[in-house]
């Protein structure tokens, strides 16, 4: 005699396989260059990002905290709030364009940075900080110093530097916005692949 599995059985089953295979979570706070600037939220890279991913055989939960016109100051205050709404495995931090576009200090610029990773870690997650620059309009002196503290800050906090996408999409004015500054919805697939093979050697 066949014995029924119970319904609400296979319930619970399909919820624990379902929270298993995202087991991972990834919290993305940024600016406009992962908010989906001038476009629908569903055509933004983080959104493609999880479908880039299980093209590495990474299964991971991507929660997109991103808003535009936010500098370091900004991130740094909303994260707290943020580590403790959704407990993510993992942080990808995408801040300071704004704060160079402003002339911000790049010493003001690091120690909001540092401090982000710290809590980061007091919430037993893994920072990881993508490297960020400036139009070298701005001067070249402030634009090496202003690139520059990305990668001392992640030797000294020992995080992993993910290079920044930009530069490539820059390239092609066709996926560029008028503006110059921002890519358009065209550039998103290719952005969310250049960022999930990134991601996958550290994730």
């Amino acid at each position: 005699m066949i014995k029924r599995i119970p319904l609400l059985f296979i319930f619970f089953i399909l919820m624990a396989s379902s929270s298993l295979a995202y087991s991972t979570t990834l919290l993305i706070i940024g600016d406009s260059l992962s908010a989906g600037y001038r476009m629908p939220v569903e055509k933004s890279w983080p959104v493609l990002l999880p479908q880039k991913l299980q093209q590495q055989n990474k299964e991971v939960n991507v929660i997109n905290a991103s808003i535009s016109g936010d500098t370091s100051g900004n991130g740094l205050a909303r994260l707290p709030a943020l580590l403790q709404q959704h407990q993510p495995d993992y942080v990808l931090i995408e801040l300071g364009a704004n704060d160079g576009l402003r002339g911000f200090s790049p010493n003001i610029i690091s120690q909001n940075l540092a401090t982000m990773i710290d809590l980061i870690k007091k919430q037993n997650a893994q920072p990881l900080l993508m490297q960020i620059r400036v139009p070298t309009n701005y001067g070249q002196r402030y634009s090496n110093a202003f690139s520059g503290l990305y990668p001392k800050l992640s030797e000294q906090k020992e995080v992993p530097l993910l290079p920044f996408f930009l530069e490539h999409v820059i390239t092609q004015p066709e996926w560029m916005m008028s503006d110059g500054l921002h890519p358009k919805a065209a550039a998103q697939p290719w952005i969310a692949e250049f960022v999930a093979e990134a991601l996958s050697k550290v994730i």
